[in-house]
């Protein structure tokens, strides 16, 4: 495999999920962050999409978190899925669910209004429920680190910020999401996934959003 290229953006939670796969797998590359409010001409020119992440590859270019984490898990030795299919498909099929978490971790800091910040809290805390009687421990399928686990890091990382702002209540009572969420965000692939400035990163953005959660901020 030529050395792979990573254009990725600091906040970006999709972007993570190839970072985890390229520590996991010891894969040498090089990653260059963008500004996303300013996008290069040479970006755009590469993304059809105009989104990241995107892989260069030779050349090649591939677009599309899930995509750009499965080819480098298929490309590489050591498969980050279980090795029976319709575990594999269960995996995928949570890997999904975990893209539509993000979603609603997006409307939950996006929510104008108390009334509909209420309503976003209540139906992320619904995902952390869902996803409850599925998680074996400490990971999501016992003691072996899966895509999967790199994959949600990504959304226990931003409740680390939302913890230090107020108790929302989002995975209480949910013992074995919790113990997943600290085994997952111990690994040391999903430490590095971010720059260490993350937390105030991520602090800025969302006091700017000028939505309910950045008045909680403000007060």
């Amino acid at each position: 495999m030529p050395e792979p290229h990573l254009i990725s953006h600091h906040l970006c939670p999709y972007v993570q999920r190839a970072a985890i796969v390229l520590a996991e797998k010891d894969i040498a590359h090089r990653r260059t962050a963008i500004d996303l409010s300013d996008k290069p001409r040479w970006f755009l020119a590469l993304s059809p999409l105009g989104r990241v992440p995107v892989l260069q590859t030779g050349n090649a270019v591939l677009f599309e978190s899930q995509v750009i984490a499965e080819y480098l898990d298929e490309t590489t030795p050591g498969a980050l899925h279980p090795e029976g299919a319709l575990e594999r498909a269960r995996h995928r099929a949570w890997i999904a669910f975990g893209s539509e978490t993000l979603s609603a971790i997006g409307g939950f800091y996006n929510a104008p209004d108390a009334d509909a910040f209420a309503q976003k809290r209540a139906a992320l805390r619904r995902q952390f429920e869902r996803v409850e009687p599925e998680i074996i421990g400490p990971f999501f399928a016992g003691e072996r680190f899966h895509m999967i686990d790199g994959v949600w890091g990504t959304i226990f990382r931003y409740l680390d910020v939302f913890d230090s702002i107020g108790d929302f209540g989002l995975m209480e009572n949910l013992p074995k999401a919790l113990a997943w969420r600290d085994a997952v965000s111990a690994r040391p692939s999903v430490i590095a996934a971010v720059p260490a400035d993350y937390p105030k990163r991520l602090e800025a953005f969302l006091r700017a959003r000028g939505s309910h959660l950045s008045t909680l901020m403000a007060a």
